[in-house]
């Protein structure tokens, strides 16, 4: 049975786990709350840095992906599983000291509160996007000659199903409830065509390990490193997919041409650590259009977390995520069609 937020007791309870771990008393520690962003989960510091862990309190359904996917409920919590993986592939992701599954808590190690969004800050932009695409072109490389078919990753996949669910989503929430009107019948019919057909042509790309949201307040910054949370979601797709993840994140804004030199970096770390060298403008094509079918499905989400979940946090970031689709479009004019129907509904695409 999962953990309930109770205030002092679940302080207690957390307080208590901590020191079963380490066996030292954490009775007199202090307890933060973190912001968990759009996440079912809740995350508490206990304790004060350096001396202080992570606790990381879960849903009784912790098992289940929060985002879409298919395939039955995993046989081991993703978290331990995905994170167990990517340890053995030689990335950097936070220790598991303790997991008391009937107390639906984790203790992680605790990484500090400098994401890579707030690293930017001060920090030099083009050498920390060039670590971070390193990072993800050796993930992807290791993982590609690393198949393991016990990583839940590699059990689930982008597929055409699920690309057309997520553009869907898009147009349930980021259009038809954004915008308080419904696409006429033709309109909705063209939509489902065009839809499909994306979907259709990204399913064929090949597919490997895929984190599926490796953006700014995804990746941490600690003692020289950067450090990768929030995997559990993990699944198989393009390996662009994660880079437009990044390089158009919604939180952090890049022009196209440092996207264009970071999509060179990566390109020049994979080949590097796998040998292949990779067809430049056939990959910035398709990662345009991944930017379509992901920046769609973002701005929906954001409006679906508000109207459902009552979390108004992200409706920010919409603007930035239909500006994102407005650029990709431009760039693709056989989305044409695409573009037409939507602007009737959403002006900024037009």
């Amino acid at each position: 049975m999962a953990a309930t937020e109770s205030g002092p007791s679940l302080d207690e309870r957390m307080r208590s786990l901590i020191a079963e771990t380490t066996g030292v008393s954490s009775s007199h520690s202090p307890v933060k709350k973190l912001k968990g962003d759009a996440s079912n989960r809740s995350y508490y510091r206990v304790g004060a840095p350096p001396s202080s862990y992570v606790v990381m309190v879960m849903p009784p359904d912790a098992g289940r992906s929060e985002e879409a996917t298919r395939g039955g409920p995993p046989k081991e919590l993703p978290f331990l599983n995905v994170q167990r993986y990517l340890k053995r592939l030689g990335v950097r992701v936070p220790e598991i000291l303790r997991y008391d599954e009937q107390a639906g808590m984790m203790v992680l190690e605790d990484l500090g509160d400098v994401t890579f969004e707030a690293a930017l800050v001060q920090g030099d932009r083009e050498a920390l996007y060039g670590r971070a695409v390193e990072l993800l072109a050796m993930l992807r490389s290791r993982a590609e000659r690393d198949a393991d078919p016990d990583c839940l990753a590699f059990t689930r996949a982008f597929d055409e199903d699920l690309y057309d669910w997520e553009l869907h989503h898009f147009r349930e929430w980021g259009l038809e409830t954004w915008s308080g009107k419904q696409p006429r019948a033709a309109e909705r019919a063209e939509l489902d065509k065009i839809f499909r057909r994306i979907s259709s042509r990204l399913a064929a790309e090949p597919r490997g390990f895929t984190h599926r949201d490796y953006q700014s307040r995804n990746l941490m910054v600690k003692g020289g490193e950067i450090a990768v949370i929030d995997f559990q979601d993990a699944l198989l797709g393009p390996r662009q997919y994660d880079l437009v993840a990044l390089l158009r994140d919604s939180y952090v804004e890049l022009d196209r041409a440092f996207v264009e030199r970071m999509l060179d970096r990566y390109l020049g770390a994979f080949e590097r650590e796998s040998g292949e060298r990779i067809d430049a403008a056939a990959f910035k094509d398709l990662f345009d259009l991944l930017t379509v079918q992901r920046k769609l499905k973002d701005a929906g989400r954001f409006e679906y977390i508000s109207r459902v979940k009552g979390n108004p946090g992200f409706l920010v970031s919409i603007p930035a995520s239909l500006r994102y689709v407005r650029q990709a479009l431009e760039r693709r004019p056989e989305l044409g069609d695409l573009r037409a129907i939507v602007a009737r509904y959403v002006p900024e695409l037009g």
